[in-house]
């Protein structure tokens, strides 16, 4: 007989004020977003500064604007065109569930382009800042995504195996946490050493690679484990789409990494 962990009975709902109801997976994004600001602020500051505390509470207000629309487009675009296609107005219904990491990094890397044009700010030394607070958001993200029981991994009988509510009665690997430890946790941890590096600081571009290929790299380990979403199942050669769309992430970051080693 295989050993399971029952998934814990947490509402995904925190508390309900009439229509109005407020929910982990939105705390999250809000988390995320507030203590990412905050060492944001911090990062700015250090050698070569790129702008000060004025542009990270600027910032803020594009990050949210390029994750929500961004996250929620790649969805749209990357797992699910068909279903939206004909039926737009479903695309706003983003309380439903339905955001992309993918999406949500392009909107922000749109976002920083033209906030670092608008303010006259060096694009890469802002970007590199930015990257090392990125896996807070990831972190949380990933947390909430197991609470909803969404996302989950495939059948296993490994002793930490959870029966998640929708994935019916067979232990399933919990693949949020996976990815909550490897994208968010690990990669943090990598980057939070690296900006104390001074010489790493004055390669602009070199943690940006290092957040892209460490994504790219944990979010592919990690798919060999999750549950591929079911409207779109296996791809060639048993890969996902969550793989498919690591791999630019990875080899941009290899070439950005390599190209400020070349320059330093």
């Amino acid at each position: 007989m295989t050993f399971a962990i029952p998934f814990p009975a947490i509402d995904p709902v925190i508390i309900s004020l009439g229509p109005l109801a407020i929910r982990w997976y939105s705390l999250a994004y809000i988390a995320g977003l507030l203590l990412g600001w905050r060492l944001l602020r911090r990062l700015v500051q250090r050698e070569p500064q790129v702008g000060g505390t004025i542009e990270a509470d600027d910032f803020l207000v594009w990050a949210m604007l390029g994750v929500i629309l961004g996250g929620r487009l790649g969805y749209v675009l990357f797992y699910n065109f068909a279903v939206y296609i004909n039926n737009p107005l479903s695309i706003l219904a983003v309380w439903q569930g339905g955001m992309s990491f993918h999406g949500g990094l392009l909107g922000v890397i749109a976002a920083t382009i033209l906030f670092c044009r608008r303010r006259g700010l060096d694009l890469w030394t802002f970007a590199d800042r930015l990257a090392c607070v990125a896996p807070i958001g990831l972190f949380f993200g990933r947390l909430a995504n197991f609470i909803n029981g969404e996302l989950f991994g495939r059948v296993t009988d490994v002793p930490w195996a959870v029966v998640f509510p929708r994935g019916g009665p067979a232990p399933r690997h919990p693949s949020q946490i996976y990815e909550a430890l490897g994208e968010g946790a690990v990669l943090f941890l990598v980057l939070m050493w690296l900006v104390r590096q001074d010489s790493i600081r004055r390669r602009p571009g070199f943690l940006t690679g290092v957040f892209f290929a460490g994504y790219g790299i944990a979010r592919s380990a990690v798919e060999f484990f999750r549950q591929p979403d079911a409207h779109i199942g296996f791809l060639s050669f048993g890969t996902t789409t969550g793989q498919w769309l690591s791999v630019p992430l990875v080899l941009v970051g290899l070439w950005l990494m390599l190209r400020t080693a070349r320059k330093a």
